[in-house]
Parts: structure tokens; C-alpha cells; sequence
């Protein structure tokens, strides 16, 4: 978990990933935050992330992202 937050405080250093819960529903990440992520999770990890997978419940937080990240290994 550590590293996908760092990952994440990267991109939006402003979020506090930790506590929020909802971070598409509430329209705290946008579509270009999303990508930027997706690529950076791609990379960092070394999996691959399918278009499929880019759904709001796999982004909504670190949480569902470390879910997702798992799955895909």
C-alpha cells in the first residue's frame, strides 16, 4: 500500500488518499488523473491495465486501486 500511495501523492499531492472513499464519485480525480495513473500503475507494479479495468469501482480508492493492482499480478 505504501508505494501505490506514493505513487498516488505524485500525481495529486493535494488528495488525501488515505481517508477519501470516493474519489471518482466526488469528482476528486478527473479522466486525465485517471490515465496519468493507469500509466504510472502500469509501470510501477509492471502489470497490465485493460480498458475493462478502467471502471469507476477499480479508481474510487488506494484501497480498490490495491485491490485491482493485486488481481492483476
Amino acid at each position: 500500500m505504501d508505494k501505490l500511495l506514493e505513487v498516488l501523492q505524485e500525481i495529486r499531492p493535494d488528495v488525501d488518499f488515505v481517508n477519501n472513499k470516493k474519489l471518482i464519485d466526488n469528482g476528486v480525480l478527473d479522466s486525465l488523473n485517471i490515465l496519468e495513473i493507469v500509466s504510472e500503475l502500469c509501470d510501477t507494479f509492471d502489470i497490465e491495465i485493460s480498458p475493462a479495468d478502467i471502471i469507476p469501482a477499480n479508481f474510487n480508492s488506494a484501497e480498490a486501486m490495491l485491490a485491482m493492482i493485486e488481481r492483476l499480478k
